[in-house]
């Protein structure tokens, strides 16, 4: 059974599981990663790696940038990562970015467990994606795939 949405070409259907493509702006992982330049994501080695249907992913690396005193990969760089996935994509969502652009309005962490070294890879989900509200799920991962961190991004989507 296939449910149309506004958009009757962003709908894909496989074995009774309905997939909606959430992006109404045109992105390359390429420009992404180019779009990072002179930015805190490209000061902390943020590469966006991956575009799904409804997710992107990006990746980090644990080193001197990335971690506080103690070598463990410091809370603000996960709230980095979770913020800088939940604002692009929100970005990749909105209708007109001629005329809206997003701002955060709250973002907050539940670190999980250290890591120490290697990379952490975070996963961006919409949780509720509205003409005004749009709330993130982000899902940060060690190399092992063992939750890390947990983080939820709300953003409001404005005039620009």
């Amino acid at each position: 059974m296939l449910a149309y949405g506004k958009d009757k070409a962003c709908l894909v259907s496989i074995y009774k599981t309905t997939v909606i493509m959430i992006w109404k702006q045109a992105f390359t992982l390429e420009g992404l990663n180019q779009s990072s330049h002179q930015t805190l994501a490209e000061n902390l080695g943020i590469e966006y790696t991956e575009i799904g249907d409804d997710y992107i992913m990006a990746s980090m690396p644990v080193d001197n940038r990335t971690v506080q005193p103690m070598r463990l990969l410091h809370g603000g760089a996960s709230a980095a990562l979770a913020e800088t996935l939940g604002s692009v994509s929100g970005l990749m969502c909105l209708d007109d970015i001629e005329t809206q652009t997003i701002v955060g309005t709250e973002i907050n962490c539940s670190h999980l467990r250290p890591a120490t070294s290697g990379k952490v890879y975070g996963k961006v989900s919409p949780i509720k994606l509205g003409r005004k509200l749009q709330v993130w799920n982000i899902d940060i991962t060690n190399e092992a795939g063992k939750l890390i961190c947990v983080s939820r991004l709300t953003i409001m989507v404005v005039k620009r």
